[in-house]
């Protein structure tokens, strides 16, 4: 399935004013998502990562997240919800998949974890749509996360937009707008297995 093409048909179906609760990682892949769907929607970030292992990580992230948003102007103002943040709901997700290699088993259930939580706030609180930006890293399975949402779609009130944000030069221009406002780019997706990764590189 072509996830790009088919949010472009979901937007065409909007109604002005339409909610939507973005789950974000960080600003620079906020960015782009965010100048791809600001005219649309009225957006909530919703930043829960309790994959995030360090705080001071965790904190370095969503100050990012805050200064970006207050500087970056959409149609609507962007409002952002932070979710609870306890690393040992990831490490119990991970149990028995500490050795499994990035991109693996490991990243299927912590997308899964994420965008549950992101589905039951949203629903919970009355947005129209969810959605994350997670799609536009090319590090991250678009077809797991986008299957995974579609699931979702089926156990919540929130309908879930579907995405590829990478499609469009969505991460080049994530690049260019995290230089144009010289934000924090990390190198790892926020878990210590990630981490020991990129060290061991």
């Amino acid at each position: 399935m072509n996830y790009d093409l088919e949010m472009e048909k979901q937007i065409n179906n909007i109604k002005e004013g339409d909610t939507l609760l973005l789950h974000a990682c960080c600003a620079p892949c906020s960015s782009a998502c965010l100048e791809r769907l600001g005219d649309y929607f009225n957006i909530s970030i919703f930043y829960y990562n309790p994959n995030i292992t360090e705080e001071d990580e965790y904190k370095k992230r969503i100050n990012e997240i805050k200064r970006f948003i207050s500087e970056f102007k959409t149609k609507y103002p962007i409002k952002l919800i932070e979710g609870r943040y306890d690393p040992n709901e990831f490490f119990e997700m991970a149990k028995g998949l500490e050795s499994e290699p990035e991109r693996g088993s490991r990243c299927f259930k912590c997308y899964k974890l994420r965008l549950e939580e992101s589905a039951k706030v949203a629903s919970e609180l009355g947005f129209d749509y969810f959605c994350t930006t997670l799609t536009l890293s090319p590090h991250k399975n678009s077809n797991w996360i986008n299957e995974i949402g579609e699931e979702l779609d089926k156990e919540y009130t929130s309908t879930y937009l579907y995405s590829d944000f990478k499609k469009k030069n969505g991460y080049k221009r994530s690049i260019e707008l995290s230089k144009e406002y010289d934000l924090y780019r990390q190198d790892y997706c926020g878990c210590i297995y990630s981490k020991r990764v990129k060290m061991d590189e």
